[in-house]
C-alpha cells in the first residue's frame, strides 16, 4: 500500500461532495453527530483544515501553523460550502513537494502525512455532517485503510472503515470498548 497523495485527499474531497451534494437543500443548522458544530459548520471545518495542511506544506514552517485562516462566507449555501471543500482539496497538493519536505503540526510532518490528515478531515466528517443528517454512509474502505496504516500505525485488524470510526471515536468494534480519546501520528519519522 503506498503513501498517501494529492490524488487521495482530492478522491475524499469527490466522495463527500457525491454523497452530500444530494442532501443540499435539508436543514444544514443541525448538529453533524455527536459534534456540537452544525452540519454546516463542520463542512467549512473540513475546507480550513485542507487549506491550513496546504499552506504548511508549501510554506514548510517549522515551528507552527502558519497565521492565516479560512473565512467561508457566512451566507455560502450548503453546496457553495462543498465547493470550497473541494478547491482547498486541490490546493493540498502534496504530489509537487518534495517527499523529504518537513513541515510542523506538532512535530515535523511529511507532504504524505498531511495528505493522510486531509483524508482523515474528509472522510470522519463526512460522517459526522451524514449522521447529522441521517443519510447512510460508510468511510470507502481504499482510503480508510490508508488512513490507518499512516495516522494509526497501532490499529487492530478488522474492516478499515469501521476500525477508523472506532480509533476516533465514532463507531464500535466488537469486544472494544468504544474510545472516548484519541489522537493519531502525523510526525514523521
Amino acid at each position: 500500500m503506498s503513501a498517501l497523495i494529492g490524488a487521495d485527499v482530492c478522491a475524499a474531497a469527490d466522495e463527500m461532495t457525491r454523497t452530500l451534494t444530494p442532501h443540499r437543500e435539508r436543514d444544514w443548522s443541525v448538529p453533524a453527530g455527536t459534534l456540537t458544530w452544525s452540519c454546516w459548520t463542520t463542512a467549512a471545518h473540513v475546507a480550513h483544515d485542507l487549506l491550513g495542511y496546504a499552506g504548511q506544506v508549501t510554506g514548510r514552517p517549522d515551528d507552527g501553523y502558519l497565521p492565516y485562516d479560512l473565512r467561508v462566507s457566512p451566507t455560502a449555501t450548503p453546496a457553495q460550502t462543498l465547493a470550497v471543500v473541494r478547491a482547498c482539496a486541490g490546493l493540498l497538493a502534496v504530489d509537487a513537494a518534495d517527499p523529504d519536505t518537513r513541515a510542523w503540526h506538532f512535530g515535523p510532518c511529511d507532504p504524505a502525512g498531511f495528505a493522510a490528515m486531509g483524508v482523515a478531515e474528509t472522510l470522519l466528517h463526512t460522517h459526522d455532517i451524514t449522521l447529522g443528517l441521517d443519510v447512510p454512509w460508510q468511510p470507502p474502505q481504499r482510503l480508510s485503510a490508508l488512513v490507518l496504516r499512516r495516522l494509526f500505525p497501532d490499529a487492530p485488524a478488522g474492516a478499515a472503515p469501521d476500525v477508523l470510526l472506532w480509533m476516533t471515536g465514532r463507531g464500535e468494534l466488537p469486544g472494544r470498548v468504544r474510545r472516548t480519546s484519541w489522537s493519531w501520528r502525523a510526525a514523521a519519522d
